[in-house]
């Protein structure tokens, strides 16, 4: 089943009968620049001890959490105020909160690169988005581009920048400089490597299996909302990712994943935030000036499922949010009851067969290519699902949905429970997001 993950996550509302969170950064009514860093740590008197901790962004609106009772990480915050919450939950269902009230300024002087990330294996040609600040009272000269030291590529008058520069394949050290017109400069260096034979351009975020931010949840019908309550270690829906394992693997370091639990027909979804709010991958794009201009998405992953035929479905999604619109290009091997796929209808909430088989193959590779599109009056289109080197163009077109408030490109990846809630494994590898 489909829904909205980023304001669909539940808050629990039990309470322990004696517990704590003691957050020591940041302070209540702190004015920072993002990402954020938050330090908490939980108490409780359950005598199972403290499950895991969360920070919630907004009402309903978990950004991260981590199992145990410490907490330290960073959140990537658009400017404004948010009135964040702490929360921990013990083994013994109880819950815990302290409320944390944080402005986020602007960004800081200098150089902000929305595109490409730093370290990324791109396409040409590459796709440079940058603006610029200042201290300087007379404002910023121009900009440019270096794609070695002393090679200045493109400039351009003002404080923003968008161009695509024709770079051959090899690993360049650039850097996006702004000039300001009381002598003064900054700087942003940006490493990136240009794949060979890749003239269909776009930028690309290469294993994200085995890279930061994912955030596994479970889902239980009938709703099918995030189960708050819902520990990895069960009883009603148990999961698990492990991330740099040898074998099976194609690279030698895959991510196993798995299902089970007492509650059938529940499902374990991973998801993880890439571009704009709370991104994993460095690009907060906190000026909204990157993702607006994207509109062609590829996810290519490989996939080894231990028993195929355990599953009730196996999906994998794309999705865009800005200007109040979501755009959920779901798709869904359906194994039982079909062996087909389906493709998410975002206006009327529910799965559309394609008519078009999905046979993914028990203890071997299976190789997935997913193609899609955002028009230029804002459709969804469907492209093409290819599955283990056979293509099916499918190019189904269909409206958006509403996102109010939210912004970013994020990618899913779950996997169902049938109705025996019958255990299975799927390991991934090579797993890469191709934008432009």
């Amino acid at each position: 089943m489909k829904k909205y993950i980023l304001a669909s996550l539940i808050a629990i509302l039990a309470t322990s009968a004696f517990a704590g969170v003691n957050v020591t950064s940041p302070g209540s009514g702190t004015t920072a620049q993002s990402p954020i860093h938050y330090v908490a740590t939980a108490t409780t008197s359950c005598s199972k001890g403290v499950s895991a901790m969360g920070i919630y962004t907004a009402p309903n609106v978990l950004a991260y959490t981590v199992n145990g009772a410490k907490l330290d990480t960073n959140l990537t915050l658009s400017p404004g105020t948010y009135r964040t919450t702490v929360e921990e939950w013990d083994n013994c269902g109880g819950a815990s909160t302290t409320p944390i009230t944080v402005t986020v300024s602007g960004s800081s002087l200098g150089v902000e690169v929305s595109a490409p990330s730093n370290n990324a294996t791109v396409g040409s040609p590459v796709q440079y988005v940058a603006t610029a600040t200042t201290s300087c009272s007379k404002g910023i000269s121009a900009m440019g581009i270096y794609t070695a030291p002393n090679v200045l590529a493109y400039t351009v008058n003002g404080a923003s920048l968008n161009t695509k520069l024709n770079l051959s394949a090899g690993t360049y050290n650039t850097t996006v400089q702004e000039w300001d017109n009381c002598g003064g400069a900054a700087k942003t260096p940006v490493t990136i490597t240009v794949g060979s034979g890749s003239g269909s351009g776009g930028s690309t975020f290469a294993n994200l299996h085995s890279k930061n931010g994912w955030t596994g949840y479970a889902l239980e019908p009938p709703s099918y909302n995030i189960c708050g309550s819902c520990k990895p270690g069960g009883p009603q829906t148990t999961w698990s990712w492990t991330q740099g394992v040898s074998s099976p693997s194609l690279s030698g370091n895959s991510t196993k994943t798995t299902i089970g639990g007492q509650t059938v027909y529940s499902d374990v979804l991973w998801n993880n935030h890439l571009i704009g709010d709370f991104s994993s991958q460095g690009l907060p794009d906190s000026k909204h000036t990157l993702i607006p201009t994207l509109h062609n998405f590829t996810y290519d992953v490989y996939f080894y499922v231990d028993n195929a035929e355990a599953s009730q479905a196996l999906e994998f999604d794309i999705n865009q949010f800005f200007g109040g619109n979501g755009y959920i290009w779901g798709h869904e091997c359906r194994v039982a009851g079909g062996h087909t796929w389906d493709t998410w209808d975002n206006v009327n909430q529910h799965w559309v067969s394609t008519g078009i088989a999905c046979n993914p193959v028990s203890k071997s590779w299976n190789h997935l290519v997913i193609q899609v599109q955002r028009t230029s009056t804002n459709k969804l289109v469907f492209q093409s699902i290819t599955l283990n080197g056979v293509t099916h163009n499918i190019n189904i077109t269909r409206d958006h949905g509403s996102a109010p408030g939210w912004y970013g490109v994020t990618v899913n990846y779950q996997i169902d429970g049938n109705y025996k809630q019958q255990p299975y494994t799927v390991w991934l590898d090579k797993f890469n997001f191709t934008y432009r």
